[in-house]
């Protein structure tokens, strides 16, 4: 007991922030050391064989939310993402069903191959002029997503619908900003001051009467024996939990896992095919190559489907190498043991928050040989083939990010997939991409965010095909 205490002790007592990367605290002070948030300790987790260690094989160890008080005042610590114990267990499980039901078979790919034909005609009219395409991308992974949640897309040019993604990017950008990170650090006193923080807030309430609305629609109009999306799919849960009192599905749950579903899904949807079109820009034979796979498999005519990638292993190599590269969750969120947890040779007592760095096993040099370099030699070997990798983020789902097996995994793994490999394929299919300047000169590295990256801003322009 006295050797764990000392040990207790020298992991709990390393003053570190991260003003400096966590790859700097790593090399001075190991593969598990601890920051303080304030005066509140975390413990940072780095490498491969640390995340996998405590995300797989101590899973259930850490699978609580950790502490992040400009998102816990935001979510009230209900819904899919900041929820914890039996209300997460509740809540997580039903979203898992009910995406993994919404997001299987034909009838999502159909309404995503719609969005990505509006999408095209909406390219076409920039006429070969320049343009940033994040509003593109944004708006249309956001529709797609309105499809599943609402059981409707929006028109482009409506004002509400706007309103909506406006609020969401403004409530992204800002949580980056130096009063939310003081926030986050000193909560009770910033609570009472004016700054960035406080619009956080109030978008957020204006984003949840969005949500709101729609609820009521679908109130009056619900037909329990054929629910029509997420929000169908949980009324019905609603009623059939009435009667028990220690029911996790109640109005408030509902509007903010359904907000959840618009952050966690439609923007880090957007940024990954954002980033993607400009490593494409940047590595011309990677964009031939891409072209050449798309012509031989799906032609010009086809509309892609998923059924086509297992005849892709080239694009579905690069697709993997470009979730790789980005790093969307470079620390994770925070996770937090859920009791006393004996980590290693260090002790973590029950609640402590913990950043599994998940960048640290994605650009670990002994899975990838060429960490720092965007390599489709990753996923594919010499032959051409797609690489089997043990890796536990490519094991079983296409996204990198999130292919840790675990209970707090990223919910709509297959939806995402579909998403993605069918927006970039079908801009593909149709345009020619046209960097500003020489490829060379482009900077794929990402900016640092709150919680994911982002790639920097550009402009290109695209010529049909």
């Amino acid at each position: 007991m006295a050797l764990q205490s000392a040990q207790s002790y020298q992991l709990l007592h390393r003053r570190q922030i991260l003003m400096v990367s966590p790859l700097q605290l790593s090399q001075k002070y190991g593969r598990v050391f601890t920051i303080y948030l304030g005066s509140t300790p975390a413990v940072v987790l780095y490498g491969h064989d640390v995340v996998v260690e405590a995300l797989v094989t101590q899973g259930d160890e850490f699978t609580d939310r950790g502490a992040s008080p400009i998102l816990m005042k935001t979510t009230n610590e209900t819904g899919i993402g900041f929820s914890n114990g039996e209300t997460w267990k509740q809540i997580h499980h039903f979203a898992e069903t009910t995406l993994n039901m919404l997001g299987m078979g034909q009838d999502i790919e159909k309404k995503i191959q719609k969005e990505a034909g509006f999408l095209v005609e909406r390219l076409k009219s920039t006429n070969g002029r320049t343009f940033d395409p994040t509003s593109f991308l944004s708006q249309t992974t956001s529709n797609i997503l309105c499809s599943v949640s609402f059981g409707k897309c929006f028109n482009y040019e409506d004002k509400n619908f706007l309103r909506f993604l406006h609020l969401l990017d403004e409530n992204a950008s800002l949580q980056s900003s130096t009063m939310t990170k003081l926030y986050n650090i000193f909560p009770t006193i910033l609570d009472y001051l004016p700054g960035s923080h406080q619009k956080i807030f109030k978008n957020t309430e204006e984003l949840k009467q969005f949500v709101s609305r729609q609820v009521d629609i679908h109130q009056k109009t619900l037909q329990p024996e054929h629910p029509r999306d997420f929000i169908d799919a949980f009324l019905i849960k609603m009623e059939q939990e009435r009667q028990n009192s220690h029911s996790a599905f109640d109005h408030p749950s509902l509007v903010r896992s359904t907000l959840d579903l618009f952050t966690g899904g439609a923007q880090s949807t957007s940024l990954v095919l954002k980033y993607g079109l400009l490593v494409l820009m940047k590595y011309p034979k990677v964009h031939k190559k891409i072209l050449q796979e798309i012509d031989s498999v799906i032609g010009p005519s086809q509309t892609p489907c998923m059924a086509d990638l297992d005849k892709m292993p080239y694009t579905d190599a690069v697709i993997h190498e470009i979730h790789r590269c980005l790093a969307l969750v470079p620390l994770n969120l925070p996770h937090a043991v859920i009791k006393d947890t004996f980590f290693r040779q260090y002790f973590i007592p029950k609640g402590t928050t913990v950043f599994p760095a998940l960048k640290s096993s994605l650009y670990d040099s002994r899975e990838f040989p060429n960490p720092q370099q965007f390599d489709v030699g990753h996923f594919l070997d010499k032959k051409g083939v797609l690489r089997k990798r043990t890796h536990p983020f490519f094991d079983r789902y296409r996204n990198p990010n999130f292919r840790v097996e675990i209970k707090r995994g990223c919910l709509g793994k297959k939806l995402i997939d579909i998403m993605i490999f069918i927006l970039l394929t079908t801009i593909l299919q149709h345009f020619t991409l046209k960097p500003l300047g020489d490829p060379d000169d482009h900077d794929t590295s990402p900016t640092t965010g709150f919680v994911t990256v982002a790639p920097k801003c550009y402009q290109l322009s695209v010529a049909p095909r």
